[in-house]
């Protein structure tokens, strides 16, 4: 596995996109048999958090786990541990977390609970609030020390709030519990967010039936990758900052993101003054990888537009590269 630089961000209790550079595991890492990300609202499920001491899967650790598994959204069982690291915590992530290494003293490492949690989940469909940072980390221990991959399929809550909410400006789980009145416990232990989860996955889930869509027609909407073409996206305002990165800027995308579907993040870079498009060409600047580990015409690795985007700029075309999590970096830049 190649090392390289990652570039990602937060979002600090000002609000704001706070931007994070380190050394991790390759940009793109490979996972094989992953599961894949629903737009979806299974009557059986199981709600996953877990607390860690960064954000890096290749150099970080799992501090806490917890899941809960639901029916019809009551809770039928539970899953509890705090897990000793290699490495001491530091004072950022018991602030942060209210975990202690003395806290963690006595718990059990990640090689001798990691098989409990596994025969936890099953076969369950798993529910997270970006819940792709929660599956990377279990998935790459799960191999470590099983020898197997986390298979399940997984609906990420942030999503569905992006699509149900627009117009929230944040859609961190705070802010949809804030937006909903939801009361809960101390955040950033795992137990507690994922009871808050859970709580706004239900009360997403009321507001769409609520506002007259049926679930099926708004998971339809939302999985539809293909639902429009750059040619129909429009921006909202013809005002626009001619400082932002993406301003003038021909995007074009590859791959299913995890994070919003294709139609949104085209209509956000139009907003932006960028320019959405379907294929790339020698015009073409930005190319945003997603994920491509479903599409079965994929070869090598890497999809049609990846292939002529890297012999694009061998001939010299003004043309980058980028993964889906630095093109969020790019929109929350001012």
């Amino acid at each position: 596995m190649s090392v390289g630089i990652t570039i990602g961000f937060e979002i600090g209790e000002d609000g704001k996109p706070h931007i994070i550079i380190g050394q991790a595991e390759s940009v793109k890492t490979e996972r094989k048999g992953k599961g894949k990300s629903l737009i979806a609202f299974p009557e059986k499920y199981t709600v996953i958090d877990i607390e860690t001491t960064g954000l890096s899967p290749a150099w970080d650790e799992i501090i806490e786990i917890a899941a809960i598994r639901y029916e019809k959204g009551v809770k039928t069982d539970e899953y509890l541990t705090l897990v000793h690291p290699e490495n001491d915590v530091d004072e950022y992530i018991t602030e942060l977390t209210g975990i202690t290494n003395e806290m963690l003293t006595d718990a059990p490492t990640i090689n001798e609970c990691i098989g409990a949690f596994a025969d936890f989940l099953g076969e369950s469909i798993l529910v997270g609030y970006n819940v792709n940072f929660d599956i990377n980390f279990i998935y790459d221990n799960m191999v470590q020390y099983l020898e197997k991959p986390l298979l399940n399929d997984f609906v990420d809550v942030t999503r569905i709030a992006r699509k149900e909410l627009p117009e929230l400006k944040h859609h961190r789980q705070a802010d949809v519990v804030a937006f909903f009145n939801i009361k809960i416990d101390r955040a950033h232990r795992a137990l507690n967010d994922c009871e808050a989860c859970n709580s706004c996955f239900m009360a997403l889930r009321e507001h769409i039936i609520a506002g007259g869509t049926t679930l099926d027609g708004f998971c339809s909407l939302l999985c539809s990758k293909h639902g429009k073409h750059a040619n129909d996206i429009k921006a909202s305002s013809n005002k626009f900052d001619e400082c932002h990165p993406l301003y003038g800027k021909v995007c074009v995308f590859t791959g299913a993101l995890e994070k919003m579907s294709r139609a949104e993040a085209m209509q956000l870079i139009a907003n932006l003054g960028g320019i959405p498009a379907d294929g790339v060409t020698k015009k073409t600047n930005l190319l945003i990888l997603g994920n491509n580990d479903y599409c079965k015409t994929i070869k090598d690795g890497k999809s049609s537009k990846q292939k002529k985007a890297e012999k694009l700029i061998l001939d010299g075309a003004d043309l980058q590269v980028i993964p889906e999590q630095v093109f969020y970096d790019m929109l929350t830049e001012d």
